[in-house]
């Protein structure tokens, strides 16, 4: 460690970045930043060591009123009455709209799908980014969607003929001709800035937006449906289109509006070696110049960022649309330390590192070309959070950084993600206190069950996991979110968001179960892949969100007290072989992961579930997994020997799953000697000790571990 100002010390490793790298052309002074973060931590380690404290006093209170229960499950009207005696519960403000400004449009005006993808993967990274457009012709090809796939042996004509007919059934759909199908066209053109074919004109001949090439025969024709932009590419010569009628080669989506580079649940990152790749990626994403390189063929190719996109305009000038999707930066929450900084002979708190490095990075959009944020805001999502204190703890973080790096107030906005417990309950005061930096709120299943799982943990056995879906407070939590957000009026400022589909390579599924999200008055959603997003977005053009959620503004809004039903299994009898289908569908979950983030440092891939199913597993997955386990052993519906009967059984289920990566070290054959085995092990017998049953301090440890052995 090198010490920087008396008191901070910095690894060398992360020194040298922000030194060589991320200071250099910020407008940032390195003596003042330093001097700044030292001050910074210095001032806000002790109040973020109260918080964290405050949770683990209203935990014990909560446990010793359950304890104390003896099996009789609270009502909601108990619940609450409780839950307010020890200030868990707050008052909520009074309706207030919030006066966040600055926004881009991506959040404030489009409503489309968001992809998350792992900092730390620059090639994943240049994907989500490029994302921003995507061909529909090569989703609907190569997934389920046409109801079966594709198979090998080259392009297959009558296939990519379905394709072709279900993309022009879509443009029948989004932007209809007065007269006749698209399907039946044999040549667009431009006439006085208006789009005609040989059928006649667009119904609606407003949804034209621009075009390329010459107007009596264009290349690419733009459309504008719900804020979304559609192209029609257009090229007699290349394969598609030579054999198209109408010239067509591909119809382009406007699909991953925004994405999530994430520096938490989706990487594995413990130390400033860690730390730094994450950095350096999202300092090349700021600054347009990431590259990555990657095997394809016979050869290889680099991904850069997407160019802009220029068309004619309708009424004359240019219409250029961003090539890239806009960019939040997830940060760490408050719980853990990192040993890459030190104040005071102490670990600083990763989150407060975070806001003041990722800020920083993003300086080079703010000053530099404003290729992200053309409002020339940061955007920064901030995940378990616990209550409207933790978020005003933000709202003060993001002040001192602002202060350190000269920028106007609330330059830094913030995304907050409802996905605890007490969060849900107080979020109209969660968004009180970052009222006027707050442009997304979302909700996130996974977590928010492992941290109602992990709560009422010494209540009494949980209901199987698979029925969390249905749950009285599931389904509350979920329309709160949407109420909350429409009533502190985030329409036209903020998004609101819905969570993952975690299964890549199920599309035809997410096409019938996620046009739910817009439906819902969802702004956005989360999707696993570029391919999925350009999907997605098909349902937003089905849904007029905007439509959608004033109709929800005039509902009555989800009870408080639907949200303190806990899914206690009262009067459960299940059967042996349903406990065992359980207990071995959580296990292999957890080893599935969890061998992945320690062995290899991956912190979310495509992990096959115990059916072979590929599902996009990260820390929130593997949290829930472990708490179900550790609250069933808890109330003894299973014992300490069925789970490490059922650990070593689905190590070999989870070794022969990875038998074809040559660089997978097996569990089975030594599961006492492998850190993976074990970390599995701790998360679950461990897991009731854990705060907020959170997975991340047993990985760190054990990936740290693993880091200095090998």
């Amino acid at each position: 460690m090198t010490e920087i100002v008396p008191g901070l010390d910095v690894d060398p490793i992360l020194l040298g970045f922000i030194d060589g790298e991320a200071l250099p052309g910020s407008g940032a002074g390195r003596d003042a930043f330093w001097e700044g973060a030292a001050e910074l931590l210095r001032a806000l380690t002790p109040e973020n060591r109260r918080l964290l404290a405050r949770r683990e006093q209203l935990q014990a209170r909560i446990d010793a009123r359950n304890q104390a229960l003896h099996g009789h499950v609270p009502t909601p009207a108990e619940e609450e009455s409780f839950l307010r005696e020890i200030g868990y519960l707050v008052d909520p403000p009074a309706p207030f709209t919030i006066g966040t400004a600055n926004v881009d449009p991506e959040i404030a005006d489009i409503a489309g799908p968001q992809l998350v993808v792992p900092a730390s993967n620059a090639r994943y990274a240049l994907n989500a980014l490029n994302a921003r457009w995507g061909s529909l012709y090569d989703a609907l090809y190569g997934t389920d969607v046409l109801g079966d796939l594709p198979t090998g042996g080259g392009y297959d004509p009558e296939r990519g003929q379905r394709v072709i007919d279900a993309g022009r059934s879509l443009l029948d759909e989004i932007a209809p001709l007065a007269s006749g199908s698209h399907a039946d066209v044999f040549a667009y053109r431009v006439e006085q800035g208006a789009l005609v074919s040989d059928l006649g004109p667009l119904a609606d001949p407003s949804l034209f937006a621009g075009w390329r090439g010459q107007a009596d025969a264009p290349d690419a024709l733009l459309l504008r449906h719900h804020d979304l932009h559609v192209e029609i590419a257009i090229d007699r010569e290349s394969p598609i289109g030579s054999q198209d009628k109408a010239g067509v080669a591909d119809i382009l989506l406007e699909s991953a509006v925004t994405t999530i580079m994430d520096c938490e649940d989706s990487v594995a990152a413990v130390d400033a070696e860690d730390k730094v790749g994450v950095y350096r990626n999202l300092l090349g994403l700021m600054q347009g110049t990431l590259a990555a390189s990657f095997a394809k063929g016979n050869g290889s190719m680099v991904r850069t960022p997407a160019e802009d996109r220029s068309y004619k305009g309708p009424g004359g000038g240019t219409v250029t649309l961003k090539g890239r999707a806009l960019m939040f930066m997830r940060n760490v929450g408050h719980l853990m330390t990192n040993p890459m900084v030190r104040i005071d002979g102490e670990e600083a708190y990763e989150g407060l590192c975070d806001a003041l490095f990722t800020s920083l990075i993003a300086l080079h959009d703010v000053r530099g070309k404003r290729a992200n944020s053309a409002a020339g805001s940061i955007y920064i999502v901030k995940p378990k959070m616990h209550g409207p204190e933790e978020a005003a703890f933000a709202d003060t973080l993001f002040d001192r950084v602002e202060n350190l790096l000269g920028l106007p107030r609330h330059t830094i906005k913030i995304g907050v993600m409802d996905e605890e417990r007490r969060t849900s309950l107080n979020l109209a005061a969660c968004i009180h206190a970052v009222k006027d930096r707050v442009v997304f709120i979302n909700t996130g299943f996974l977590d928010r069950t492992g941290d109602e799982i992990h709560t009422s943990m010494r209540l009494g056995p949980m209901i199987r996991k698979g029925e969390m879906k249905s749950s009285t407070w599931l389904a509350a939590y979920e329309n709160n979110n949407v109420d909350v957000g429409l009533a502190c009026g985030f329409e036209g400022r903020a998004q609101i968001g819905k969570g993952m589909w975690a299964m890549p390579d199920r599309m035809a599924e997410m096409m019938a179960a996620k046009i739910a999200h817009p439906q819902a008055g969802a702004d956005t959603a989360w999707v696993p892949s570029p391919t999925a997003a350009s999907l997605h977005a098909i349902h937003y053009h089905r849904t007029d969100v905007a439509e959608r959620q004033r109709e929800i503004a005039g509902r009555a809004p989800a009870k408080l007290r639907d949200m303190l039903v806990i899914p206690v299994a009262e009067g459960h009898n299940w059967s042996p072989e349903e406990v065992r289908e359980e207990l071995d569908n959580n296990v292999q979950g957890i080893l599935g992961y969890v061998v992945r983030w320690i062995d290899a440092g991956v912190g979310c891939s495509k992990v096959p579930d115990i059916h072979d199913v590929g599902l996009m597993e990260d820390r929130a997955t593997c949290r829930i997994s472990s708490q179900h386990i550790a609250n069933w052993l808890s109330h003894g519906i299973v014992s300490d020997e069925q789970v490490n009967e059922a650990l070593l059984r689905m190590a070999a289920v989870v070794d022969r799953q990875n038998e074809g990566d040559p660089g997978y070290r097996p569990m089975a054959a030594d599961p006492q000697g492998g850190l993976a085995f074990q970390a599995a092990r701790a998360l679950i017998f461990e897991g009731e000790a854990q705060p907020s049953g959170y997975t991340e301090p047993l990985l760190h440890a054990h990936r740290l571990k693993l880091k200095q052995r090998d």
